[in-house]
């Protein structure tokens, strides 16, 4: 007994002894031999805001993987695949010794391999550290799982299996695996697909489903039949799922927002992410997307397009497409018109609009003058090369005038407008060494899709812009660019603007702007609602001119087929109660109420902020053409007029509203008629020099004439000259000031051309005439 008790004790000793050794060895090892680091064989997968793929980039060796937890994948999967390759996983050590002894029972006894005795900790670390099939290369294989062991749980060896098993090709993981043969997430596959998942990691290449369909369906119903055997599913279920065909589909990598993903990408590479999830929603973008493949065949062959859904309350990117299509060469498919810097056209106008609002310098119906304007030697031209004369704010803003912008911005300075837009978001660039300018609300300036998406947001936040937001970690940078009062108000008119063909504005309730650059080289249109700003270019990447591509034409249309497509919002944007309606008159611009009836030649309605109502501009150029009264005198008993100085008895001093004198020549008869002073009274004679006759009218010229250009290297120079008429005579050459001159005298006027030319005299008492000349080489 005695003998019996030591030799225990001994075998005991000796046990702990070795296991000591053993376990010193293996720390030795493990500190020598460290294991391979899971996360190194990375690809990146950029995903949408539901964790669909958009793009997946493989890695140096060309593997792609699409990164996944346990909690993306199908229970079922993990069922089928614990229930067919390691049932004792969760209880084994990473070898299980019985699956061993059983494999190497089978290989003696039959002189080859019957089945593995590979756990599927084992099978990650070959995958880790692949090995020669030998038997120091199995030792090695086993080692290396009992480090899986000791430094990770169960469920982080899984989710490696999950991440890493090859599945033939360069496809690595279930979730690679499942998107690309069966284009659907891992979490929701049938029996039928688990089971084939399941199996294909045996022989990944061999049982390939879009190459060898029916040997892949074969081994799939043996784990259909086992999983029934071993009591993990139902005869039914396991008959159903037997029914389920393998789809012989062809392999594809998703390629939704591939431009957009590209960029992420960098993002999830600083970041050290294989796996980044955005913003985007992938229902809205496969929409985006299919509305510009829809489109496509209206551009012209070489010409692209680009949109860019956000969210307002969040600054959320919903939709990026950077181009009309990534894969067409000849439209420069690979180049992020988002992020491109191009000319913005007239896009900038509501900001302009909306700081002069904020500065009190107008209201919505302020009078504007749409005539000829030089300032600093700059000469705008409207689009459409006319011009219509006076004119409110609202409609110089829906129809995008030109010559009441650049009278506007030189009255709010180009660098104010230019520091404003900044901070609001919408950095420009210049040409070198130059500086803001009038032409920047042309168009003369540079910016990107995605900064003018983040100014139009202001108009729909209450004045404060939001900076695109690509993924849920992007810092929230709001910033102040207009009022909540005059953002209002600008999106009152802009959701005036009439909306292109075959699109109903009432229920998009669609506030939106449009612009072309100089050439039509880009075509813009940006738009929004409650919820959702959008902004859509077209054109060229190149920047060669497409004539007649101009934005409610080439970009109007998409706009609105993007909205069309994004839930209605149920609310519109709510009106400041310090925004109310009142009634103001023209010319002078002030309220009713504050203007004499007889001063109050047209009534227009208009929303006044804090019920300020900013008078008609006074013109920048000749101070006395401006909008104003006018002083006289008359006498009480002839109703006729009469100078200061006569000494007429009871003389009353009398005004009359005189409308800006630029913009006379597109007046009405009946206006004109209303601003006429009385004739003078030939009982107290004015002291000045005046024709007999009232009538004005140009003399040498009329419709008919055509003047010869002279010889080489002389000027056709003319005598400008006006019967008729009172006080002062100014005269105008397509609608531009040249001069004045005392009635009866002579302008002289050197023409630079020959072309076609319109020539316009204008008295002091609201008399004109106007007459058409040809001057030929």
């Amino acid at each position: 007994m005695p003998v019996m008790r030591i030799m225990r004790r001994r075998f005991w000793r000796y046990a702990l002894g070795l296991m000591l050794i053993l376990s010193g060895l293996f720390l030795a090892l493990d500190y020598f031999m460290p294991l391979p680091d899971p996360e190194r064989m990375r690809s990146v997968i950029v995903l949408s805001d539901n964790r669909t793929p958009l793009r997946a980039f493989a890695d140096e060796q060309g593997v792609w993987r699409y990164p996944a937890d346990l909690e993306a994948i199908s229970p079922l999967y993990i069922d089928a695949l614990l229930t067919y390759e390691d049932r004792w996983f969760y209880y084994h050590f990473g070898i299980n010794p019985f699956s061993l002894m059983r494999a190497a029972w089978q290989w003696v006894r039959n002189g080859e391999v019957i089945s593995g005795g590979s756990t599927l900790t084992m099978q990650v670390a070959r995958i880790l550290d692949p090995h020669a099939r030998t038997i120091p290369g199995k030792a090695r294989q086993m080692f290396r799982a009992l480090q899986l062991e000791w430094h990770y749980s169960k469920d982080e060896i899984l989710n490696f299996y999950l991440n890493l098993a090859p599945y033939g090709g360069p496809i690595e993981g279930v979730q690679t695996a499942s998107y690309a043969y069966l284009r659907k997430p891992a979490l929701k596959l049938s029996h039928a697909e688990a089971a084939l998942l399941a199996v294909l990691p045996q022989a990944p290449s061999y049982l390939r489903p879009d190459r060898h369909p029916e040997r892949a369906r074969r081994y799939r119903d043996k784990v259909l039949r086992r999983m029934h055997t071993l009591g993990d599913w139902s005869q039914k279920t396991v008959d159903d799922a037997l029914m389920e065909p393998v789809s012989q589909s062809a392999l594809r990598q998703p390629m939704m927002a591939p431009l957009f993903a590209q960029r992420m990408k960098g993002v999830a590479q600083a970041q050290a992410k294989a796996r980044l999830i955005t913003e985007l929603d992938a229902g809205l973008q496969w929409t985006v997307e299919n509305v510009l493949r829809t489109r496509l065949g209206l551009l012209p062959p070489e010409a692209s397009a680009a949109v860019l859904v956000m969210e307002n309350k969040t600054g959320a990117v919903k939709a990026y497409a950077g181009s009309a299509d990534f894969f067409d060469a000849q439209r420069a498919g690979q180049v992020d018109m988002v992020q491109a810097q191009r000319s913005p056209g007239s896009t900038l106008k509501p900001f302009l609009y909306g700081m002069a609002l904020d500065k009190g310098l107008i209201h919505e119906e302020s009078l504007l003058s749409d005539a000829p304007l030089s300032l600093q030697g700059y000469a705008p031209k409207n689009f459409a090369n006319n011009y219509q004369g006076a004119v409110s704010v609202r409609s110089a803003l829906q129809q995008s005038l030109n010559v009441p912008a650049v009278d506007l911005l030189q009255r709010l300075n180009p660098n104010v407008f230019d520091a404003r837009l900044r901070h609001g978001g919408i950095s420009l660039s210049y040409p070198t060494n130059e500086q803001p300018n009038l032409s920047l609300i042309l168009g003369g300036a540079g910016t990107s899709l995605e900064q003018l998406v983040q100014g139009f947001s202001a108009l729909a936040r209450g004045g404060m812009s939001i900076k695109p937001r690509f993924t849920a970690d992007d810092e929230r940078i709001e910033r102040r660019l207009l009022s909540p009062e005059a953002s209002w108000v600008i999106g009152d008119i802009l959701r005036g603007l009439p909306t292109p063909s075959g699109f109903a504005a009432g229920r998009l309730n669609v506030a939106w702007k449009t612009g072309t650059s100089y050439g039509f080289r880009d075509a813009w249109a940006v738009g929004y609602n409650q919820r959702y700003t959008v902004g859509v270019w077209t054109g060229r990447p190149d920047g060669t001119p497409l004539p007649g591509r101009y934005g409610g034409r080439a970009s109007g249309p998409i706009l609105f087929d993007v909205f069309q497509a994004l839930p209605a919002p149920r609310d519109s944007l709510r009106r400041p109660e310090s925004v109310q309606k009142q009634t103001i008159c023209w010319p002078l611009g002030r309220r009713l109420h504050d203007t004499p009836t007889q001063h109050c030649h047209q009534k227009k309605q208009a929303w006044l902020i804090d019920d300020v109502a900013p008078p008609t501009w006074r013109n920048q150029v000749h101070a006395d053409w401006s909008a104003g009264l006018q002083t006289y005198w008359v006498n009480p008993a002839t109703g006729l007029r009469v100078t200061a100085t006569c000494n007429t008895p009871q003389r009353e001093k009398r005004q009359v509203a005189r409308w800006p004198l630029e913009v006379w020549p597109w007046l009405s008869e009946a206006m004109k008629a209303r601003m006429r002073l009385p004739d003078f009274d030939k009982s107290c004679p004015r002291q000045v020099l005046i024709t007999h006759s009232t009538d004005l009218q140009i003399e040498q010229f009329n419709d008919s004439t055509v003047l010869k250009w002279p010889q080489q290297g002389q000027n056709l120079a003319v005598d400008l000259q006006a019967q008729g008429g009172q006080g002062e005579h100014t005269w105008l050459v397509d609608g531009l000031p040249v001069g004045q001159v005392t009635a009866g005298q002579a302008l002289r006027y050197q023409f630079e051309r020959p072309g076609q030319y319109e020539l316009t005299v204008l008295d002091s008492n609201a008399n004109a005439d106007r007459v058409q000349i040809r001057v030929v080489p």
